[in-house]
């Protein structure tokens, strides 16, 4: 049963993955609830390692809702939890907003012995227990060793320059910002890459990144009914066209009415890996060109090496690796820090949605979420909401192959249609869909990470693969940084 089409109030269609647990043990345990119109009782499955504890993720839309557990033929509530005397008795309520800074008005008819958003103790204690018995084998470390290591890690990165980055040897493409943007999209793919700088020869000066993001846009573009740009303008229209698009698509203006171009974001060879890395982040780009001048006006400017997050975890897992002692958060799971974006337990209804694909949803619906999400990845889950595999912005660059973008529908075409053309491109599948568990260490998770081609950590149950959240290179230096 479609829990969207139940809810007849929900305006909108985003459905938010949640954690139902029933930590008091049974025989057979099932939920039902106002979102299956109480005729229908969904089965929970005991967590690995602890058969009293069973759970279920089930996907809501946003806005009020109410259930019970079925367990061994008795209607129960969970105590710990919010609940309300309703129709059908005593029953546990939960409300959930898309908007994180979004505060429900509390009336009479929705007010709880708990409050949802009340720090319950006892519930995150509980909720620790199912998550693979971690509670009682969590290591366990001070804020004083916590800081420690933050300390260690900004000391480490500010005493090292981008000069460490570069490769032995290598090379860099630049693209001109006279190219058409189809020529530029066909040597992307050609060279095995997803973003190159731009060179402006009138100006003498590299002026920008063209972007997998860039042609994600520009494919909702042309499958957008009242755009001004057409498949045909695609033969002759140049990146630098493109980019004045784009400012005006992005409603970039500077008070007047008319568009400005963001600045190149780069550094220089003698630049730290803290500011470097800072600048990533605040910038929100996932690399920065590294460019080198001789003169004092930095004309003639040479492009060395396009540093990236990954780059820059890469050293300081080399440079820590015979000394990982001196960081004891590296021993933690990557449960017990707040990184990462997970799907909400009960208790957590403010924590931002961990955005999901179906195999079956549309390339256009694929890419419309990466845009309006700001991420550069979508998890592809079943029905279990079981990580099957992922969708990822440079996956936009396999529709290069064979022209496939010109004869193709974005609203016909799925997701997994989409993968599938690009199985033999540059990005093995097995690097881009890295996985760990939540009781996997940090030191394990950075160190996977630090891998060419890595970018994300999709966490999953053991066993189901049920997805429980994603950790990108972005999460990990924001918390090193913060």
């Amino acid at each position: 049963m479609d829990p969207v089409r139940d809810v007849g109030s929900v305006v909108g269609t985003v459905l938010i993955p949640m954690r139902f647990v029933w930590p008091y043990g049974g025989r057979s345990v099932f939920l039902s609830g106002s979102f299956t119109r109480w005729s229908e009782l969904l089965p929970m499955s005991p967590v690995e390692g602890c058969p009293a504890v069973f759970q279920v993720i089930y996907r809501l839309p946003p806005g009020y809702h109410q259930y019970k557990f079925f367990v061994d033929g008795e209607w129960r509530h969970d105590e710990h939890q919010p609940y309300v005397h309703g129709q059908y008795g005593i029953v546990n309520t939960v409300l959930l907003a898309t908007d994180p800074n979004y505060i429900p008005l509390i009336t009479s008819d929705i007010a709880s012995g708990n409050n949802m958003d009340v720090d319950n103790e006892t519930f995150r204690r509980v909720v620790r227990v199912a998550d693979d018995a971690l509670s009682e084998v969590l290591p366990r470390i001070s804020d004083t060793d916590v800081q420690i290591s933050r300390q260690r890690i900004s000391a480490f990165l500010s005493k090292h320059t981008a000069y460490e980055l570069l490769p032995e040897s290598g090379k860099v493409v630049a693209l001109d910002v006279d190219l058409p943007v189809k020529q530029a999209f066909h040597i992307l793919h050609e060279q095995g890459i997803y973003m190159a700088p731009l060179w402006d020869m009138c100006k003498g000066q590299f002026v920008g990144v063209l972007s997998a993001l860039d042609f994600v846009l520009i494919l909702r573009e042309l499958g957008n009914r009242g755009s001004n740009l057409t498949e045909e303008e695609l033969e002759t229209h140049t990146i630098s066209a493109w980019k004045e698009v784009k400012s005006y698509l992005n409603k970039q203006n500077n008070g007047h009415g008319t568009a400005f171009s963001r600045h190149l974001i780069h550094a220089g060879p003698y630049d730290n890996l803290k500011d470097i890395s800072m600048k990533i982040l605040h910038k929100e780009v996932s690399t920065v060109p590294i460019i080198h001048s001789t003169s004092e006006d930095g004309s003639f400017p040479q492009l060395l090496h396009l540093a990236s997050l990954s780059g820059i975890l890469k050293c300081i897992c080399r440079y820590f690796r015979n000394c990982s002692s001196s960081l004891p958060i590296l021993q933690l799971p990557i449960c017990a820090i707040p990184v990462g974006t997970w799907v909400p337990k009960i208790g957590e209804s403010n924590r931002r949605p961990l955005a999901v694909l179906r195999p079956s949803s549309s390339l256009a619906s694929a890419l419309n979420l990466l845009v309006q999400a700001q991420a550069s990845s979508i998890p592809i889950v079943d029905d279990n909401d079981s990580l099957l595999d992922i969708y990822c912005r440079s996956d936009i660059m396999a529709l290069a192959k064979d022209k496939a973008y010109t004869h193709i529908n974005l609203d016909e075409m799925t997701v997994q249609q989409a993968l599938q053309l690009g199985q033999d491109a540059y990005e093995l599948r097995s690097q881009r869909c890295q996985m760990c568990l939540r009781s996997d260490s940090l030191h394990k998770v950075i160190e996977r990470l630090a891998n060419p081609g890595v970018r994300r950590i999709v966490i999953v149950e053991a066993g189901s693969k049920r997805l429980e959240g994603i950790v990108s290179l972005s999460d990990i230096f924001k918390f090193f940084l913060s």
